[in-house]
Parts: structure tokens; C-alpha cells; sequence
């Protein structure tokens, strides 16, 4: 699956499970190990699992298994890795603390 597809995949699953804030940074020109990183904010711990485990159903569904996930027992905050694109499911406190986004300022911001 091409990275532009897995982002779709990705994005319609995240937007079906009620994400909000979804920002999506275009990593190509900055790192080697990822081409796009979503960052978005759940509004629970529990939504948080909720819409992380909606990511990795329907990309399961569609035949893509994640590499790695990280986060699912505390719900603050979840990584799944996808390899060309990497989710982040935040809570809003966490999401404002860690600042990813100031992080990777110079990634250009894409239209999710």
C-alpha cells in the first residue's frame, strides 16, 4: 500500500472514530524514518484507546498491520506505528505539553 493511500485509510478511520484536531505534518524532506505524521487529540483516556483501536480495525480490515503501538494501558497518549506514517492519539493536556507540532515546525502542514 502506498503511503498516500495508507494516509487516507488512516485519516478516514481517525475522522470516524471522532478525532478532533487532526493535523497532518509531511515528513518526507525532514526524517528518513516516516513520510507523514498525524497528530490528533481524543477527549478521554478513553476515547483515546477508542479511536486507536478504530485505526488499527480498519487498517487491519484493509490488510495493513501496524508495526508497533505504544500507550494503549494509560490512554494519555498512543503512538501507532504504520512505518510511512505514524499516528498520534493525544489527550488535549498531553498533546499541549509535548508540543509536537512546534517540534516539527519545519514539516509542511497538509489538509487532512
Amino acid at each position: 500500500m502506498r503511503p498516500l493511500q495508507l494516509r487516507k485509510l488512516i485519516l478516514a478511520a481517525l475522522k470516524d472514530a471522532k478525532a478532533r484536531d487532526i493535523v497532518v505534518l509531511d515528513m518526507r524532506k525532514i526524517v528518513v524514518f516516516t513520510d507523514y505524521m498525524i497528530i490528533v487529540t481524543g477527549t478521554s483516556n478513553r476515547h483515546v484507546v477508542a479511536v486507536a483501536d478504530n485505526v488499527m480495525d480498519d487498517l487491519r480490515d484493509a490488510g495493513r498491520r501496524r508495526s508497533g503501538v505504544e500507550g494503549m494501558e494509560s490512554g494519555d497518549w498512543v503512538l501507532i506505528d504504520f512505518g510511512d506514517v505514524v499516528v498520534h492519539v493525544m489527550r488535549a493536556q498531553t498533546r499541549d505539553f509535548y508540543g509536537l507540532e512546534k517540534l516539527w515546525s519545519e514539516a509542511k502542514q497538509i489538509k487532512p
